[in-house]
């Protein structure tokens, strides 16, 4: 009722504002939007500062209750160079979000050769390919290995799962491609759900397989009902929960430090394993290790990639692996691409390798993937911006 009173009052208080030959509506959800007719650039900018400095002073009244309000505003010059309606909205709705992303409460001026706004635009059609990719059932799951390297780690702890996407034509798609704007956009709690699911059915069909790895994405750990979630897949599957390892990231723990905790101490006490992704790349690392309960530290790759040639990232590498020993927490060094940094990782006591010198992801169902062998995919590995997600 609040939302809804809200709503109303804003589209009372710009109503006025705006000329008698222009058009205000609303889009859904809290998106309006104006088309102005016959209006110069300036004058438009003009507008839409008044429109903003008068949603800045509004305050809304709610059962004794004073609430301010924002807003950010896209404005997109409609020419003769717009190729459609649809692409004048894509514009202004990418306007918007430069708008929310520069700081809030200011005006984003469109242009077609701004790079920023371009970029954007792209991120927002990958969400549309990837809704329709699990419409299309055109998701699937791979692994990599994680490899013993010390001598008192003689077991395999397990394999991480992977999501690839295929393209309309059938192309695989990896993540470095579709991850970035499904975390912008808020899809990555669908992806992590599907992950989930289709890993668990997988595993519970098989008895005798190794557990499974699956990463969990920041907006996964802030959700409220994924442990639910969880916990019904749990039932479901009926797999133990000892066959499962979560792997969070750093920044995702922090970003989420509560219900990070309670996610982690309540699945451990069923029986997962939980390791702590990209360790090393945040600035308060060795403090939250202290309060977060895991069993394995994945060394973040940026330290291991140049471990050979580097002192600084040799002993980092080295301090990381002797506090996780020293606290009984198994060592995991990410991105191992040759046998010298491997060489160096057993010379330094690290308990484990991941990476492509030491496995090359393969489909996690190999009667499913007809095309592209795994052995033949070449691509680098990247590490994807905020995201913790190797490919």
């Amino acid at each position: 009722m609040a939302g809804d009173e809200l709503l109303r009052q804003i589209a009372g208080l710009m109503h006025p504002l705006i000329r008698t030959s222009d058009t205000l509506a609303r889009l859904g959800g809290d998106e309006f939007g104006i088309l102005l007719e016959t209006c110069a650039p300036a004058q438009a900018e003009q507008i839409a500062h008044t429109l903003l400095q008068s949603l800045q002073d509004f305050r809304f009244v709610w059962r004794d209750k004073i609430f301010r309000v924002g807003v950010s505003i896209g404005l997109v010059c409609i020419h003769v160079g717009n190729d459609t309606v649809s692409s004048v909205l894509s514009a202004a709705d990418a306007a918007c979000y430069m708008a929310k992303d520069k700081g809030r409460n200011r005006i984003w001026v469109h242009q077609d050769d701004d790079r920023e706004t371009v970029d954007r635009q792209g991120e927002m059609e990958w969400v549309s390919r990837i809704m329709r990719a699990f419409d299309e059932n055109r998701f699937s799951l791979y692994f990599q290995r994680i490899v013993p390297i010390a001598a008192a780690a003689k077991n395999q702890p397990y394999r991480e799962v992977l999501v690839r996407m295929r393209g309309e034509h059938g192309e695989l798609v990896l993540p470095m491609a579709f991850i970035p704007a499904a975390e912008r956009y808020g899809v990555m709690n669908t992806i992590d759900r599907w992950v989930v699911n289709n890993a668990f059915q997988w595993l519970a069909s098989r008895p005798a397989e190794e557990g499974l790895a699956i990463n969990l994405s920041c907006q996964s750990l802030g959700n409220e009902d994924f442990f639910d979630f969880v916990m019904e897949q749990f039932r479901l599957a009926r797999l133990s929960p000892q066959r499962i390892c979560f792997e969070i990231t750093e920044t995702a723990a922090i970003a989420n430090w509560n219900r990070a905790s309670h996610f982690v101490s309540a699945l451990r006490a069923r029986g997962c394993r939980f390791a702590l992704d990209d360790f090393g790349s945040g600035m308060c690392s060795f403090a939250y290790l202290k309060t977060l309960p895991v069993d394995f530290i994945k060394i973040d790759g940026a330290f291991v990639r140049d471990l050979t040639h580097d002192k600084v990232d040799y002993a980092m590498v080295e301090s990381i692996n002797h506090i996780g020993h020293v606290m009984g927490i198994q060592t995991i060094a990410e991105y191992v691409e040759n046998d010298q940094t491997l060489a160096k990782l057993r010379e330094l006591g690290v308990d484990y390798a991941q990476g492509y010198g030491v496995h090359i992801p393969q489909p996690l169902n190999r009667s499913a993937e007809q095309a592209a062998p795994a052995a033949k995919e070449k691509a680098p590995l990247v590490l994807l911006p905020n995201t913790g997600r190797r490919i």
